[in-house]
């Protein structure tokens, strides 16, 4: 078996399960973001009274935070109650964070445990060797109530990656120069393991890039087996015992692909598909109105610290604006304490509350009609990020920081000639 498929097994109380098997599986932690208040509803109706472990249920206030309109105000009042009335150990409020980042920050998150979110970037934790995946308000509603949800065993593709990209590429660049030479409909229901000389070397952000955006190939999870980085960094946030599972030699894997990203550029999916993926230097001039920098793919420290050494002392340009949201409180005191914070301000961009920002096209930084926004974000779909007339461009952090400087989508090679970020 894979190392996913024991994972299900375990929590199964299964010796062996198989593909395409339907499986009833105990839930490690379970996470209700506020775009999900129908979760609660579903709960009562389906004769719930109190959460099955109030150590395993977590909600996080991300896409509405701070709120910004009486119905979302709303939201966060009903499911703080909730909350309250079960007494829930991990309350996430809109002064904490992106669901993705605030759990593992916590010590939630850790190799071996399924864990199950309203959100389908959950995949994000496969970089921690867990099985993570997202689902809707009913399905989280049964797991509140018993704690275990149904899964179908999936088939499991194997994307090997090796090389090491030059400075001003970053893991945002590789997983869209796949996604382009994959679909994103390559994965559908399936599993994603990432492996190869280049995911072995990956720090913890990074990793999380990667497993962030196999959802955009459809994948149901993801996964890398933990590397020492992963480990050194969970052992500072738990104390939990935990089990790393190893994936048979004689496991025959579904798909097999191989990437050598020694020699790749800067990567862009342009409007309006992930997959519609170009090298930078293959598209024409493009205007930039905004750029983004945040949301649980581009808003870490690393993703951060990228940008500063772009723009530290230099001045966007003044028909382009630029927005920063950390992913986290954490991360944002971690920014302020390198003096990132200070160089972004310095060079003219526009902070914002930890959260999802206009990832969702909520707030704080929606786009007109007309306009062209470059993000670091993970969805170029029509409306993503406002109007439906605007335009989106996925990029790295180094790319968006980049192209603000410039106004224009720009290749952020020619500004980083030290170590790759």
């Amino acid at each position: 078996m894979h190392a996913l498929e024991k994972i299900l097994a375990r929590h199964a109380e299964k010796d062996v399960v198989t593909t395409g098997e339907i499986i009833k599986a105990k839930v490690d932690l379970a996470e209700v973001n506020d775009l999900y208040l129908q979760t609660i509803y579903s709960f009562y109706e389906m004769g719930g009274k109190k959460v099955w472990d109030k150590n395993k249920l977590c909600f996080v206030f991300d896409h509405y935070a701070p709120a910004p309109t009486i119905k979302t105000a709303q939201i966060h009042k009903e499911m703080r109650e909730f909350v309250q009335e079960n007494n829930l150990t991990h309350h996430f409020d809109i002064n904490t964070g992106v669901c993705h980042q605030v759990m593992h920050e916590a010590g939630l998150v850790y190799p071996g445990m399924i864990l199950v979110a309203t959100d389908s970037h959950t995949t994000t934790h496969g970089a921690f060797g867990a099985f993570g995946t997202g689902v809707g308000a009913t399905d989280m509603a049964t797991i509140m109530i018993s704690g275990e949800l149904w899964f179908r065993v999936p088939e499991i593709v194997e994307i090997k990656i090796n090389g090491k990209p030059e400075p001003g590429v970053m893991a945002k660049d590789v997983i869209l120069h796949i996604l382009g030479k994959l679909g994103a409909d390559a994965c559908v229901y399936k599993a994603i393991e990432f492996c190869g000389t280049y995911i072995d070397d990956l720090d913890v952000a990074e990793r999380m890039v990667i497993c962030n955006m196999a959802v955009e190939m459809g994948a149901k999870t993801a996964y890398m087996v933990p590397n020492q980085k992963i480990l050194d960094y969970i052992r500072t946030r738990t104390n939990k015992e935990f089990e790393i599972y190893d994936t048979d030699e004689d496991f025959v894997y579904a798909e097999n692909y191989v990437f050598d990203i020694n020699n790749l550029s800067p990567q862009i999916a342009v409007p309006h598909s992930v997959d519609n993926v170009v090298s930078i230097d293959q598209l024409p001039e493009v205007r930039i109105d905004q750029a983004f920098i945040g949301a649980c793919t581009g808003g870490r420290l690393e993703d951060i610290q990228a940008a500063a050494e772009i723009l530290r002392g230099q001045k966007i340009n003044p028909h382009t604006r630029l927005i920063i949201i950390p992913a986290s409180n954490e991360v944002l005191l971690n920014a302020i304490k390198f003096g990132f914070i200070e160089d972004l301000i310095k060079a003219g961009a526009t902070l914002s509350t930890p959260g999802c920002g206009p990832c969702l096209g909520a707030h704080q930084g929606v786009i007109a009609e007309g306009e062209n926004c470059v993000t670091a974000s993970n969805r170029n779909f029509p409306g993503r990020m406002g109007s439906t007339g605007g335009s989106i461009y996925l990029a790295s952090p180094a790319t968006t920081a980049a192209s603000a400087l410039m106004g224009k989508l720009t290749d952020p090679r020619t500004f980083l000639k030290g170590e790759n970020v």
